[in-house]
């Protein structure tokens, strides 16, 4: 059994279209374009790494590029353009949870763009409004880094994303606060992340209300699969609504996710989209699981081998 899992916010990097623009799957670039009125090429081929920075064009851009990979895997390596028999769930970090809703197709791709643009934007001006920032803590459990949190104010752990690697987010003071409280509990590192914002954290509550709307007025339909979310690592075929909202002020429980993923029964971690960080996360949490990266269309007949073998 297979997974496919969809990389969020911190994954974009200058240029990552460039593998894509001459694949047929590059026609999602043109419509969702259209849907929400942006340039998406030029924020794939041409944007600056400070112009992707910003929280509205980090999420359109990894949440277009992941669609653009999630296209060319289900009408290449997959076949008819379909989901396989063997996919037992969908799961994305953050932002990838709405990318993932689309692979199991509880959401359009048009109306997953117009989510992702209002929750990017919504998200920007929280954080001008409550300026923050996070970093990962590497070598310290959740325990410890909670802990260490607990020790300041103004600073949250955002992401338990795998063993040895929890992101902290707050006020800068915060999370300078935490970070050394960290290093003092044990960490071996502390690494400030290119962000815009203290995301999953309660300085985020400015977005909830134009997120909320925004989601009201999205149309939903029945999951294929099972989405494991990120507020409960559970297994979900409905109220994606209330998920998605929940998750925006919310620990990410990536390291459950995968795990609850491997008690379905998968074997096969497929990250696709931009960036290797899910699958170095796989390795930690799920050791024993097989995993590959569809990044560019170089990666297409791995797939093809991994799935039919």
């Amino acid at each position: 059994m297979l997974v496919f899992i969809f990389p969020g916010q911190g994954s974009q990097r200058p240029g990552m279209g460039i593998p894509w623009r001459d694949h047929p799957s590059w026609q999602l670039v043109d419509k969702l374009s259209g849907v929400v009125n942006r340039d998406l090429a030029d924020l794939l081929l041409d944007a600056s790494p400070e112009a992707l920075r910003a929280t509205r064009n980090a999420q359109l851009a990894t949440y277009t590029l992941s669609l653009v990979a999630l296209d060319a895997a289900r009408k290449g390596p997959l076949g008819d353009g379909t989901l396989p028999e063997e996919l037992a769930a969908v799961a994305g970090h953050s932002l990838g949870e709405y990318t993932a809703l689309v692979a199991a197709g509880a959401l359009s791709a048009s109306a997953g763009a117009t989510l992702v643009q209002a929750r990017g934007e919504a998200m920007q001006s929280a954080a001008e409004a409550n300026p923050g920032t996070m970093a990962a803590v590497i070598g310290l459990e959740l325990e410890g880094v909670a802990e260490a949190c607990g020790e300041v104010e103004g600073a949250w752990v955002a992401n338990d994303n795998s063993p040895g690697q929890v992101v902290i987010a707050g006020t800068l003071q915060g999370v300078e606060g935490a970070s050394a409280a960290s290093l003092k509990g044990g960490a071996k590192r502390v690494i400030p992340l290119q962000v815009g914002g203290a995301f999953h954290t309660p300085l985020m509550q400015p977005a909830q209300a134009p997120l909320d709307a925004a989601l009201a007025a999205a149309e939903f339909a029945p999951a294929s699969c099972p989405v494991v979310a990120n507020v409960d690592a559970n297994a979900h075929t409905d109220d994606y609504r209330s998920l998605l909202s929940a998750q925006l002020c919310s620990q990410v429980r990536w390291r459950a996710s995968l795990l609850a993923l491997a008690g379905m029964g998968a074997k096969l971690f497929v990250e696709l989209g931009p960036g290797t960080e899910l699958s170095g996360m796989v390795r930690r949490t799920v050791p024993e699981a097989a995993r590959l990266n569809v990044a560019g269309p170089e990666d297409l007949e791995a797939l093809a081998s991994a799935v039919s073998s």
